[in-house]
């Protein structure tokens, strides 16, 4: 098992890095594009294979059969990166306040159950 899924974890590295998801913000944006253009005719080449008939959407979208437009992607590799890095020095910054409350309040609680 471990060696089965040490080598799965090795394959999604390895075709990570080479789509350029490791490397800069530019190769993370182009590769979001290669995939943005790519989807519409993956799910196409989907359903023709599953037998489902797919129609462009308009007025008649309700009819069985239809699927809807595929989602627009609006992903910035960077800004969720930054939005990370900016949650977590927050969070650091007010764990000494936070650990010293939260300190105080165990030895009330504490001096609640002696008496």
């Amino acid at each position: 098992r471990f060696v089965l899924k040490g080598g799965l974890a090795g394959a999604a590295v390895y075709v990570a890095h080479e789509q350029g998801l490791l490397g800069s913000g530019a190769q993370g944006a182009e590769a979001l594009r290669k995939a943005r253009a790519a989807l519409p005719p993956a799910v196409q080449e989907w359903t023709s294979y599953l037998g489902w008939e797919v129609r462009a959407a308009g007025p008649a979208r309700s009819r069985a059969g239809n699927l809807p437009p595929t989602p627009k992607f609006d992903f910035s590799p960077s800004n969720s990166w930054n939005k990370g890095v900016r949650s977590v020095m927050s969070a650091l910054s007010v764990a000494p306040t936070k650990a010293c409350e939260y300190t105080g309040e165990g030895w009330k609680y504490v001096k609640e159950l002696v008496k």
